[in-house]
């Protein structure tokens, strides 16, 4: 997924605790901020994206490589 963009709405799937996750993808995170409970050091140049759990409904924050299209 690297080098790729994911847009907001888009579904997608992770890795988490030995499970696989599906959710939503919420935004594109291009700053330092504050996000999902935790300082995410995301720059333009390596963005993160903020997700949320279809099963649970919590939200995480994850690099695009970790982040699979569904």
């Amino acid at each position: 997924m690297a080098g790729k963009s994911l847009r907001r709405g888009q579904k997608v799937s992770w890795r988490s605790h030995g499970e696989t996750v599906r959710g939503t993808v919420e935004r594109k995170i291009t700053e330092r901020t504050g996000t999902a409970g935790r300082t995410v050091a995301a720059s333009p140049g390596a963005p993160q994206y903020r997700v949320t759990s279809d099963k649970t409904g919590k939200d995480a924050v994850h690099k695009p490589g970790a982040l699979h299209p569904e």
